[in-house]
């Protein structure tokens, strides 16, 4: 294109910068992903197209290449497309979560099986608690949560105290992407969060399940920032297989966090 001093100019020099890099196949794909993600019982193909805006048979097409690269599966049953473990198997080959993982593993089972409690291991993805970690006690009840599973931060002790050590910004930055609704929920986790800080841990009754307590205590890596959460959704057996309180619950799992932390390198500074 000719400017009025007569100076050739690109179509890519008007666009915004944004513009200059699209790839439309790949945003297809990406788009997918993220909707099926928040979906458990997973959508069919008709339904994933009008969600997105799409013809079906471009998302036909972006679907076989996710299936074939193992990414989404199809529910014959059903004939609904569901998100497979592979993104979640992808995200523990990089090496901070890998690290954590395999130091805070071994760690919580020792802890399960002494206090008979179950435990688990959570950070913060896409404003929601992830579980990357999940270990059982030996007993035959117990309160688990699934391994993969996105927890809304607002539900959650291990949201709490992932937050609660986060600078300004980056709290800011959290409660943006995550929203101020339901008005209740967000006026209460942003009200606990000095307390957390102040006390080390979290603990309080649970907001999905009664009569669990959560315990949540924060892990923190080399640089001083809040890395991950460490949790016991604590209960009281009426069998008589409780083998410690909720309170020395708390205090084995602060230390055992404090231990992982320094074993990630934390106080290094």
């Amino acid at each position: 294109m000719e400017t009025p001093g007569g100076r050739m100019t690109s179509t890519t020099e008007e666009r915004p910068e944004e513009e200059k890099y699209r790839a439309p196949a790949l945003s297809k794909g990406l788009d997918i992903l993220e909707l099926l993600a928040s979906e458990a019982e997973g959508l069919t193909q008709v339904e994933i197209a009008k969600q997105l805006g799409r013809t079906t048979p471009e998302i036909f097409r972006m679907l076989m290449v996710l299936r074939q690269r193992g990414y989404v599966e199809l529910n014959a049953d059903y004939d609904r497309y569901q998100l497979t473990t592979k993104m979640f198997e992808v995200a523990h080959r990089h090496p901070p979560i890998r690290r954590l993982t395999s130091i805070a593993g071994d760690a919580m089972q020792r802890l399960a099986d002494q206090l008979n409690q179950s435990i688990h291991l959570g950070i913060i993805h896409t404003g929601r608690v992830l579980v990357i970690a999940q270990v059982d006690c030996q007993d035959i009840n117990i309160t688990s949560v699934r391994l993969g599973a996105h927890i809304p931060i607002y539900d959650t002790a291990s949201g709490r105290v992932l937050a609660a050590w986060m600078d300004k910004p980056a709290l800011e930055a959290l409660i943006a992407e995550v929203g101020r609704e339901p008005a209740d929920k967000y006026s209460a986790f942003v009200k606990d969060l000095p307390d957390v800080r102040k006390m080390g841990y979290c603990e309080s009754p649970s907001l999905t399940i009664a009569g669990v307590q959560n315990i949540s205590a924060p892990i923190f890596d080399f640089s001083g920032k809040v890395t991950a959460a460490v949790t016991i959704p604590f209960i009281h057996r009426l069998t008589g297989t409780s083998v410690a309180t909720a309170e020395e619950c708390r205090e084995r799992l602060v230390a055992m966090a404090a231990d992982i932390s320094r074993r990630l390198g934390a106080g290094a500074r």
